[in-house]
């Protein structure tokens, strides 16, 4: 098939868009390592910071269905850069400011924007592939891990070189606002990708402008979300809660906090950078049951090992085990017939980042009840159901 772009614009996009996964992994993860400040600077119990988490989410999960209309209507690349310049921008703040209302208000912000540049670079990226003409989504994934691994080590990293704080997490952010900005001409404008999305729609009812407001119902795009949201949950309980965990159940020093959320982010990057490659060598349900199980062998180690060695390979496991496992519905997705992609993918994204970003505050108002231990227990025990569903699914 003839391609509707040079070749060398069509790798300049590809690499745009891995820097784009890069900064908003960056960006998200360099708010983990912050929480423990944030709930001792706010005075926070676990449910205070449980309710103050789901703000975060709560802006997420509002911007997610807007950044699909908005990258429609305005392209992908602009919202792209604009959502990670205000998430850049929102990041210092996370780290000074005083007041609970006042994190509650630019958490929701700092949401928004994670919300927003999400749903963007994951359209813009099946773009990207159906051009390029091979599998990229794995790949790019794993660059969005990447960005987790320097970000969570990244602010205790300089502030340890002799930075305080604050210039730390200001350097982080410039550098965020540095890549996005430079590589804005080299993702594709919004002609580029409404030619795309027509060129490559296989059937009438993925034509761009279709009625499919109902397609979110479909059983089989209600399944790959809901499976979508399980794996996103136990993502987002490292993000949110695994520097808590080590501190106040492990006993890890609060510098070094970040660590397992580190961990996880170099498990997953080896797994996803390596995914696409092991998707064509196995077949997806391997991937997706085998990881889930191991995901929940991880979680489980995490919580009943009394070392912190053992909770940082439990949160190894995690990593090694979920990072093919969103790759692959997103693909089955992109192939779900009668559904366009882009109303499928939108959907199962919505429905997986609740969990990642809604989600953790539920374990918030468990662990207040019980234990955080308890907490992440549970998560074991969804992902042993992931995998079980998808192994019964793949029976049918």
């Amino acid at each position: 098939m003839e391609t509707l772009l040079p070749t060398r614009q069509i790798e300049k996009a590809r690499m745009a868009t891995q820097l784009i996964f890069l900064v908003c992994g960056l960006g998200m993860s360099s708010w983990a390592p912050m929480i423990p400040f944030a709930k001792d600077r706010l005075a926070l119990n676990d449910a205070n910071l449980g309710l103050l988490l789901l703000l975060l989410g709560g802006g997420a999960m509002l911007m997610m269905p807007v950044s699909g209309w908005l990258a429609g209507r305005f392209g992908s690349r602009l919202i792209m850069t604009g959502a990670a310049l205000i998430m850049a921008l929102v990041l210092p703040l996370l780290l000074i400011l005083p007041s609970t209302p006042a994190m509650a208000v630019t958490l929701f912000v700092f949401g928004a924007s994670i919300g927003t540049i999400d749903v963007a670079m994951n359209a813009h990226g099946v773009q990207v592939q159906n051009l390029y003409g091979k599998p990229i989504m794995s790949f790019l994934h794993g660059l969005f891990s990447v960005g987790g691994l320097l970000g969570s080590l990244g602010l205790g990293f300089l502030i340890k070189l002799g930075l305080s704080p604050l210039y730390a997490i200001i350097s982080i952010a410039a550098l965020m606002i540095i890549i996005s900005l430079t590589q804005y001409k080299n993702l594709f404008p919004p002609a580029t990708e409404k030619e795309a999305i027509a060129r490559f729609s296989t059937n009438d009812e993925g034509a761009p402008g279709s009625n499919q407001s109902f397609k979110w119902l479909n059983g089989s795009v209600l399944f790959l979300g809901l499976m979508c949201f399980a794996v996103f949950l136990a993502e987002g309980a490292v993000l949110d809660w695994s520097a808590v965990f080590l501190r106040d159940v492990k006993g890890i020093i609060p510098e070094f906090a970040g660590v397992g959320y580190a961990a996880f982010s170099v498990a997953m990057a080896i797994m996803r950078l390596a995914g696409d490659k092991l998707i064509a060598r196995l077949d997806a349900k391997t991937v997706v049951v085998a990881g889930s199980l191991l995901g929940a062998i991880g979680l489980s180690l995490a919580v009943l090992s009394p070392w912190v060695a053992g909770a940082m390979a439990g949160f190894v496991l995690l990593g090694l085990g979920a990072a093919n496992v969103v790759p692959v519905f997103f693909s089955e997705a992109g192939r779900l017939p009668g559904i366009a992609p882009t109303v499928s993918i939108s959907a199962i994204t919505t429905m997986g980042y609740t969990g990642m970003l809604a989600g953790p505050a539920l374990l918030g108002f468990v662990a207040q009840r019980f234990s955080l231990s308890i907490a992440l227990g549970c998560l074991a025990v969804l992902m042993l159901l992931v995998s079980i569903s998808y192994a019964v699914k793949g029976k049918r």
